[in-house]
């Protein structure tokens, strides 16, 4: 995106900063007067101290894409964002190694008491039997949310000699058993059988403060409680009273509900603490930086998104297969519903043969794209399709079928309202993988997809393909391409062509007029 303008709130690494440089005009330093500046900029990058609430993105007039140099986007309102067709991103993988092993620096530390004998040894005094800890070896560490970072604790913990239990009900079995760790079925599972419990829960509604007074009442006498995720997760009233009591043997937290954090969990002899340090290494901030760079420039620069939190993603080996077919879904989408008059109550999108084998969701976002651009009420983009269909009433619904009879891939769109459905079909073709359209309204076509393309219905009649030209030659209008079917002699027929240039109002009423059932003449651009 030529001359598009981007604001850097916070320090992110240099070589994230020269990348956007190189394309973009950048202004740096802009978290204090966010709040005046924020319509003048495409694209806002971020850390944790920035909030983009829905009243800050409200005023962002301009704004294309928000990036977070980091993992958690708790402090942006993602669905604000999506209504207004803002692209989210972020760098999930930047430090997770990093939270990882401060998640398993704060378990050493709680279990053999190390900042506290550490604080003595400094203050001139020798306590060793004070102190004394216990093993890691042989104990069970329970782990709440086994994404990225929980299965690199679980990976270093279960070096450590340690028994893994975890749970998390989005990660599919195999993975648990791939990595040594016993996957259970609830929550209540982890607190019976944990000696450590270490969180790793996004911060949802239903997880904000789930680890209170209820919860280690389920857990075991004594347990200790690790927290480098996310402070909201934990009620800190309730793990000090139940510090305070012994029901809890120990904390070590990274993260507070409030940063800074000065409260009574400061005070308490049992309790490790550290200034939310877990992603704070020069190798996860660097890395955070560049990421988020590159993901904000291929935002602006109209390319594919790897990271965004607001439009499905597919790692780079799936795109190399389901990459031809994203703006084929689009177009299919939009010939649908072109063909259809512009309306539809419903949209099936069938993806068929090898496609089938792949996660299909980004081919679904770019079809609602492609479907509903052009609308003169908004803008529709990657983002905010899905939201548009739903506003709109339209039932999207996906199908993977293995099979194919004719196509090794093939992508069906049916578009359906009270008047009926269209239905079209395409695959690609060749190493340039060309889009082909290969079926329409009833017809099986061979026809190569184009910018400009016009489609009659008619009685299979002699002379129909001649006057057709004719009409267009007088206008003016060259033919790139044509196809004609039939569904038996003397039936229905259907025309296809491309045009090299617009059709003139008054070609396309000549041609409405020559008594063809349907004639319709739509835009792929």
């Amino acid at each position: 995106m030529s001359g598009a303008r981007v604001l850097v709130c916070e320090p992110i690494a240099a070589a994230g900063i020269e990348l956007l440089r190189a394309r973009f005009d950048v202004d740096e330093d802009g978290g204090a007067t966010l709040d005046e500046r924020i319509a003048e900029y495409d694209a806002v990058v971020i850390r944790s101290a920035t909030r983009l609430d829905a009243a800050a993105i409200e005023r962002a007039e301009r704004l294309k894409v928000i990036g977070r140099a980091g993992v958690g986007i708790d402090n942006v309102d993602v669905d604000a964002a999506t209504r207004r067709g803002i692209v989210v991103v972020n760098a999930p993988e930047s430090t997770v190694v990093s939270a990882a092993e401060h998640t398993v620096g704060l378990l050493v530390a709680l279990a053999r008491n190390i900042p506290q004998a550490h604080a003595e040894l400094k203050q001139g005094r020798w306590h060793r039997s004070r102190y004394a800890g216990t093993e890691l070896a042989e104990k069970t560490l329970g782990v709440l949310g086994f994404g990225r970072i929980g299965q690199q604790v679980a990976r270093r913990a279960l070096g450590l000699g340690m028994r893994v239990v975890a749970y998390d009900p989005f990660v599919a079995p195999d993975r648990f058993r791939e990595l040594g760790a016993e996957r259970v079925e609830t929550v209540q599972d982890v607190y019976v059988a944990a000696d450590f419990v270490t969180l790793h829960l996004p911060l949802t509604d239903e997880t904000r403060g789930s680890i209170g007074a209820d919860a280690f009442a389920r857990m075991r006498d004594g347990v200790r409680i690790v927290n480098a995720a996310r402070g909201e997760l934990v009620d800190e009233a309730a793990l000090a009273e139940a510090l305070r009591s012994g029901k809890v043997a120990g904390a070590a937290l990274d993260v507070f509900s409030a940063e800074p954090y000065s409260g009574p969990l400061l005070e308490l002899d049992n309790v490790v603490v550290t200034p939310h340090l877990a992603a704070s290494t020069a190798e996860a901030q660097d890395r955070a930086g560049i990421v988020v760079a590159e993901q904000v420039a291929a935002a602006l620069e109209g390319r594919l998104v790897t990271n965004a939190v607001n439009i499905p993603t597919i790692g780079a080996k799936d795109i190399e297969v389901l990459g031809p077919f994203v703006p084929l879904a689009a177009q299919l989408a939009r010939l649908a519903l072109d063909l259809g008059g512009r309306r539809a109550d419903r949209l099936a999108l069938t993806y068929y043969g090898g496609l089938a084998e792949y996660d299909t969701r980004l081919l679904t976002v770019a079809a609602l794209n492609g479907a509903f651009q052009g609308r003169a009420d908004r803008q529709v983009n990657w983002v905010n399709a899905p939201v548009v269909a739903a506003e709109l009433g339209v039932d999207v619904s996906e199908e993977r079928r293995r099979s194919s009879r004719d196509f090794t891939n093939l992508v069906r769109v049916v578009a359906a309202s009270n008047g009926g459905e269209v239905r079209v079909a395409g695959t690609t073709i060749g190493r340039d993988h060309r889009r082909w359209l290969v079926s329409a309204l009833g017809f099986e076509l061979e026809m190569e997809l184009a910018p400009l393309m016009v489609f009659f219905r008619y009685d299979d009649v002699p002379g129909v393909i001649g006057r057709v030209g004719t009409l267009f030659g007088q206008a003016g209008v060259n033919i790139a391409n044509m196809t004609v079917s039939r569904t038996r002699r003397g039936g229905k027929a259907l025309m296809a062509l491309s045009i090299d240039t617009p059709a003139p109002p008054e070609l396309q009423e000549r041609l409405r007029a020559e008594g063809f059932d349907d004639a319709r003449f739509i835009t792929l651009e």
